[in-house]
């Protein structure tokens, strides 16, 4: 299996090639921690990675990336919250100063969501992720509403709106409301398509996404 030795042959062309060229940036970060401003949620996707899109160097973005690129609630019951504790951190402890939940063209998450074919498989087989998308439940209502739950039109809307359920999900903490209403935190959503290469950022005035030249 050559995946892994893949990984190994990409290792040394970083260590001998673009860590000695930015061995200053990462002395820095090793030696004042790090210090960013600017949290990205995005999909674990493999083919949107938000350090290529926004071409940004090592300690400018904290990144986190689940199915679908979602934030559920905020809540206090029991549990292994990995994505609140990712916001919780970045909020209150490197106080970042925005937020950008990034969604993206072709995502399988929004899709799955969209024709629901997971509902109904066990934890393990599918029913993992079904529970997850089940975030986007009452989105899919409205989608399907308008677009049907089949072809590009009815999958861009989904993916679009899914931005829009995290942006929402993102102000029911108490935290991020907070800082957000007195202005030291603002929220952001985008969508990438790399079918097109093009970024659209989210006028949460219209409810529109506009292209960036």
């Amino acid at each position: 299996m050559p995946e892994f030795a893949q990984l190994l042959e990409g290792y040394r062309r970083f260590r001998s090639g673009v860590y000695p060229s930015r061995k200053e940036r990462y002395d820095l970060l090793a030696h004042e921690g790090q210090s960013p401003k600017l949290m990205v949620i995005a999909c674990s996707d493999s083919r949107v990675d938000p350090s290529q899109v926004f071409d940004v160097d090592p300690g400018e973005i904290f990144v986190v990336r689940n199915v679908a690129a979602l934030v559920p609630p905020f809540e206090t019951t029991p549990g292994l919250h990995g994505v609140s504790a990712a916001v919780e951190f970045a909020v209150q402890k490197l106080e970042v100063r925005q937020i950008v939940v990034m969604g993206h063209g072709m995502c399988g998450g929004c899709k799955a969501a969209l024709t629901r074919e997971l509902e109904g498989k066990p934890r393990g087989e599918g029913g993992f992720v079904a529970d997850w998308i089940g975030l986007l439940d009452a989105a899919r209502h409205t989608v399907a509403l308008r677009h049907g739950t089949e072809g590009p039109a009815a999958e861009r809307a989904m993916e679009m709106a899914g931005v829009k359920v995290s942006l929402a999900n993102l102000r029911t903490f108490p935290h991020v409301l907070e800082k957000e209403r007195e202005g030291s935190l603002k929220l952001r959503g985008a969508f990438f398509a790399i079918s097109d290469g093009l970024l659209h950022v989210l006028d949460e005035h219209t409810g529109e996404f506009a292209a960036i030249d």
